[in-house]
Order: C-alpha cells, then structure tokens, then sequence
C-alpha cells in the first residue's frame, strides 16, 4: 500500500480539490484544529483533533456531497438527486440539494439508527428504507435513476464527492505543516482517499493510516482480497463506517491500495472507549465512526514519530445511545450478528 500517487493521478487530480475548495467555499465549516494536552500526554507526540464533528450537517460528508451538488448540470439538476447512505451522506446530500433547490432522495437499510433517518427527513429529503444493506438500498437508488431519470450521488465513489471530502486534507495541512501521521476513519472509502492524495500530493511522506471497525469492515477485506468482494454489514457502535465498497468500484479501491500506509481495526469496546474519552477528557460528543481515531490511539494501535492528527468525523449519535456508552453500560445494539 502508499506506492505513490502517480498510478491513481488519472483517476483523480489533486487539482480538482483545489477546485472543490472553491467550489464549497462560504458553504462549509472551516473545522478547528486543537491540540489534545491528555493525548499527547499519552501518546508522547503533539497529537491533534480535527474537529469536522462541528460540521454544519454534524459530519465531512457535506463537503463532499456540496461540491457534488454543485457540479451537476442544469438539466441533472432539475431531474432532482438520489443516493444511498448510513446517515450521513444523506443528511448532507439532503442539505446541499435543499440549498441549491434540487429535489432529493435517500434510499437507506433497515440497520441505519432512527435518529439518522429523522434528521434527513428534517432536511426536506424523501426517505426510503430498503432491506437490511446498503446493497440492497442500492437497488432502489438503480430503479429511480432508470424510471425517473434522477442522478446518482453515492456516498464515496464518485469524484466530486473524493474531491469535496479532500478538502480537510488541504486544511489539516495549511493548520499543522509539520504533521507526521493522520488518522483517519475508513469505510467506503471516499474520505481517506482524497485526504491521502490532498496530503500526500504535498508531502509523500506523511503517514495515511485508515481506521475502522472489526465487526464488517469492508475497505479492509476488499484489500486483503485484492479486489472488491462482498463483505457481511453488521450492527456496530461506529454505524457510519457499514457498508460495503461496491462491486464495480471505480475510484476508492485503487486509490486506498496505492495511497494508505496502514489499516487498523477496532473492537466494540475500543470504539466506545473513544466516545468515552472524547466526553470525558476533550467534552466532545462524537459518534462511533468519529471515535475510532481516538479509540486506536488508546488502544495502542497506532504510533507515530512526530506530530499526529485524528480527524473526529461525526456527531450524529443516538443520544440515549451515547449515555449508556459514557456511562460504561453494554449498548444493546448488537442482535444476533
């Protein structure tokens, strides 16, 4: 993994980032970056949060998805947009369609979190709820593009949704030059990739290291398998990261092969460690998918050389959830896979 960037440059230019931030500029949060004193404490480097939880859609995906809305042509734009998501390509998709006027549709499973779905549907988008996967919402997203003519925004694998997402690698930069290692939660794909080629097209040198989840974790599979395959999407406190990477992957799969330097995997336990620590000690409500960062560090599985950022995704939890989780009682979440 990370050989370069020359092989998936003809996929995605860092240009187009570049564009994107223009694109989104006055449109997205500009997150802070801070120093965490109990981290670096522990870790004995400076380590960093970036905090995208403070996002205006509660996560990254509305850079993405803004810079993808805003991309369509008139004619796109007027047959409306679909997508499938876990909450929160949807609530931002949602968000960016309703600013530009653009009608919207998100198709989720059954395994997605109430909350999640109420705060799309608070947005003025149209949901749909469609088996227990994201493959198999992706079947209802395929019937409206073919009967109703609207355009597919998936939540990932597409380039202006890389580009959008690449954005926080062009501020983590300009906010910490001398950054080392980042940290960075990994499901489909679309975050880490056009994080690592922002960094990487400026500093190859900087570590890109994906973290995700034990129970269903897709990217992580796929690249053992060498190429995409089916992965089981299983209930887990960081919900946002389930899924599966498509089977006709076009953009993520080569570029988190050729661009991430590492991909690490968390229990249930070390994910809700991260919550607890992000409450606790940085008075920060995260999700799941936004604490593994924090989760690997504590668990000692990531170690870095010089100054570290973990990139804190999301905050669109169950806040009933979120109790129980700080509170140290077992989330009844799990059923029976």
């Amino acid at each position: 993994m990370a050989e370069g960037t020359g092989k998936v440059s003809g996929l995605i230019a860092a240009e187009e980032i570049e564009q994107a931030r223009e694109r989104i500029a006055g449109r997205v949060v500009r997150t802070p970056l801070v120093r965490s004193p109990a981290l670096t404490d522990m870790c004995g480097v400076p380590v960093h949060l970036k905090l995208e939880h403070r996002q205006t859609t509660g996560s990254f995906k509305l850079r993405g998805a803004t810079n993808a809305v805003l991309s369509l042509g008139e004619q796109e734009r007027a047959r409306g947009v679909v997508g499938v998501s876990t909450g929160n390509h949807g609530r931002g998709l949602a968000y960016a369609a309703k600013a530009a006027g653009v009608r919207c549709i998100i198709c989720m499973s059954e395994l997605v979190p109430g909350n999640k779905v109420a705060g799309i549907e608070a947005l003025g988008a149209e949901v749909r709820i469609v088996g227990r996967s994201q493959d198999d919402a992706q079947v209802e997203v395929d019937r409206l593009v073919r009967e109703a003519g609207m355009t597919m925004l998936p939540p990932f694998d597409h380039r202006a949704v890389i580009a959008g997402q690449g954005t926080l690698g062009l501020e983590i930069l300009e906010d910490l030059p001398a950054l080392d290692t980042v940290l960075v939660p990994l499901s489909g794909g679309g975050l880490i990739s056009g994080l690592a080629l922002a960094v990487k097209s400026a500093r190859p040198e900087v570590r890109v290291i994906g973290i995700s989840m034990e129970r269903g974790a897709a990217m992580r599979d796929c690249q053992k398998a060498g190429k995409p395959i089916p992965v089981e999407e299983m209930t887990t406190l960081a919900d946002s990261l389930g899924g599966g990477i498509g089977l006709e992957n076009r953009y993520t799969f080569a570029m988190v092969r050729e661009l991430v330097d590492d991909i690490v995997t968390l229990s249930e336990s070390e994910i809700a460690e991260g919550i607890r620590h992000a409450y606790w000690r940085e008075q920060e409500v995260i999700e799941g998918s936004g604490a593994v960062g924090i989760g690997a560090l504590l668990a000692g599985k990531v170690q870095a050389e010089g100054p570290l950022v973990a990139l804190v995704s999301g905050r669109n939890i169950d806040m009933a959830l979120h109790h129980k989780v700080i509170s140290g009682e077992e989330p009844d979440i799990y059923g029976e896979t």
